[in-house]
């Protein structure tokens, strides 16, 4: 039992990730209010992990703290969104080309199948905090899956802001997940058959028809 106890999360950590958590899947937007009293309560631990958590969200720019009022969930700033979908365009235009010239992997074909499964489950349930994650994973995966290992961990990079973004724009309409998941099967069979060209094209209507063109935001 000794490695079991060893491997158990901290109390900060646990805190950390379960404020992370609630931002990152849409259930505190942009401009929520959020005590440490409240995350102590859910976490069952002290105050004093929570504001070590909390100054850590500080640092990454997700929480902006207010002495004796709490910590105020930081909106995604303006124009940041066209940034993102920028070099998001660039880097899997890349890997696409990349992977055109030494074909896919089966293991990461493989992986980015059982995501396309994850994702069409969670569109029959609607889940727009999971499918936001599935759809971060899968895209992640076609960076990773060109081989380009300082790509991969740039791209990861914009983990969180790509699901804040996708919460934010997917919240309304879910119904859209559904199709979503037809467009990321599409991309696939562009990577398979080997045509970065079309999948840079099915790329940019896919991001663009979920968060508007990446040039004006």
């Amino acid at each position: 039992m000794p490695d079991a106890v060893a491997k158990r999360p901290s109390a900060a950590e646990a805190a950390y990730t379960l404020t992370k958590e609630l931002i990152l899947s849409g259930e505190l937007p942009g401009g929520s209010l959020i005590s440490e009293g409240e995350i102590a309560g859910r976490v069952q631990v002290s105050r004093t992990p929570v504001r070590e958590a909390f100054l850590r969200l500080e640092s990454e720019e997700l929480l902006a703290l207010h002495p004796k009022r709490g910590a105020v969930v930081v909106p995604v700033p303006p124009g940041e969104a066209a940034d993102v979908l920028e070099l998001r365009l660039a880097l899997e235009r890349s890997a696409a080309e990349r992977i055109a010239r030494t074909g896919l992997a089966a293991g990461h074909l493989d992986r980015m199948r059982e995501l396309l499964r994850r994702q069409r489950a969670l569109a029959t349930a609607a889940d727009v905090g999971g499918f936001a994650a599935a759809d971060e994973a899968f895209h992640r995966c076609v960076v990773e899956a060109s081989g380009n290992r300082l790509a991969g961990r740039f791209y990861a990079t914009l983990g969180d802001r790509q699901r804040r973004m996708s919460v934010s724009a997917l919240g309304p309409r879910p119904e859209r997940l559904s199709l979503l998941a037809d467009e990321h099967e599409t991309l696939l069979g562009h990577l398979v058959d080997g045509d970065a060209a079309a999948f840079g094209a099915a790329l940019l209507a896919h991001l663009t028809a979920t968060h508007g063109s990446p040039t004006t935001g």
